[in-house]
């Protein structure tokens, strides 16, 4: 009787070495991140002090750069894997992939070489694009839940495009609108996204933990927040800052709710609760600024670089360990990453609210910590991103 040949396996192991960048989108979205978090920070103080300029103020292209580029590039990279995730539909990959990134950094180099209408087309164009790809796997699936997460770039792609209408004089606003608009739905973010999956987290890997949670409280919360951030950003002052305070204070019981303490001894963890507070405090900080109680960027930078620069390094830990088949352990190089980037937040916002005399020095602390930090992500992170999972899977 003739031997019938066994079928070879479906699934075929990927070499630990195989490059693997444009397999999915946080490996090549991580990386540029990261890397212009590096570059773009210490380019910004030596154009503070005046050593450098940039073809638009600095302080434009400072704030542009890290709402467009730095953040934009982390919500892009990580919106594209969890939507294969909520979906079960690949999005780009490959060479569409490689495309999307490089039309990314077009804008990036548009931006510090250029000015004028060429530059708003290139710049803009990356997050429309961004929200196009994403949104038509949203759409297949029907995943009604994250409609908004998929429409949000293309908000911000919006803000973007009025950014640069100010920046060349076709409608009469201050440029930093589009920044404070952009800045405003990125929290909003952070507060859908991060009230979804920091007390999950939390809850899963402790088990037994008590935590309150209430979705009505919730959804309220996000309103309320919502709305003070577009009311701050649009110049609304007096009033709204009771707005922004009400913001606060539901934010940080929504917070608290999640038993943040329980985490103190787990740094994947307490990044992401000590990162989320400072919204809470920003909101805080946008109704002192509203009342001229403190300088306007003392909230911005509380919200920017505490909440936005501490979730995103902490997501992107957790992320590239999770997707690439590590054990989502954070070590101490990635505790005391997150520990300087708490730093940088401390330090900018301290200085420019309550001691305006050691600005500067705040400054230079706060781009160091900044720096630093995500100088050590890319360093013990990039062989990671470049190459396949540990396990030999595809993504």
């Amino acid at each position: 009787m003739a031997l019938i040949p066994l079928e070879e396996p479906t699934t075929r192991r990927i070499p630990a070495d195989t490059f693997s960048l444009f397999a999915l989108a946080f490996r090549p979205f991580y990386l540029l991140a990261a890397t212009l978090a590096v570059v773009a920070i210490p380019l910004w103080v030596l154009v503070f002090l005046g050593v450098l300029s940039t073809p638009i103020p600095g302080i434009w292209w400072h704030a542009h750069e890290m709402i467009f580029g730095f953040a934009a590039a982390v919500i892009v990279g990580f919106l594209f894997t969890a939507g294969r995730n909520w979906t079960g539909i690949d999005t780009p990959a490959g060479g569409q992939l490689a495309g999307l990134a490089a039309l990314w950094l077009a804008g990036r180099l548009a931006m510090a070489f250029g000015s004028g209408w060429w530059v708003a087309a290139v710049d803009v164009a990356f997050l429309p694009v961004a929200a196009a790809l994403l949104l038509r796997v949203l759409i297949k699936a029907r995943s009604w839940r994250n409609y908004f997460p998929g429409v949000l770039p293309l908000l911000l792609g919006a803000a973007n495009l009025l950014f640069h209408l100010a920046v060349n004089s076709a409608v009469n606003v201050e440029p930093l609108m589009g920044i404070h608009i952009a800045l405003g739905l990125v929290v909003v973010l952070e507060i859908v996204i991060g009230g979804r999956v920091i007390p999950m987290f939390t809850f899963n890997s402790m088990r037994g933990i008590r935590q309150w949670r209430n979705a009505r409280f919730d959804l309220v919360a996000a309103l309320v927040s919502g709305f003070a951030l577009m009311l701050w950003a649009t110049g609304a002052t007096g009033w709204a800052g009771g707005i922004s305070l009400i913001a606060a204070l539901l934010q940080v019981v929504r917070w608290g709710g999640w038993n943040p303490w329980a985490t103190r001894n787990t740094p994947l963890l307490w990044i992401l609760h000590a990162s989320y507070l400072w919204i809470p405090l920003g909101l805080a900080l946008l109704a002192a600024s509203q009342w001229g109680l403190v300088a306007r960027s003392a909230g911005v930078h509380a919200l920017a670089i505490g909440a936005t620069g501490g979730l995103i390094i902490g997501m992107m830990t957790r992320t590239a360990l999770g997707h690439t088949g590590r054990m989502l352990v954070a070590g101490r190089l990635e505790a005391f990453a997150y520990g300087l980037v708490q730093v940088a937040a401390v330090a900018r916002v301290l200085t420019v609210a309550f001691i305006p005399a050691a600005a500067i020095g705040g400054i230079h602390l706060a781009a160091t910590t900044w720096a630093l930090a995500f100088a050590l992500y890319l360093w013990r992170y990039t062989p990671f991103l470049l190459y396949a999972r540990v396990d030999g899977r595809a993504g």
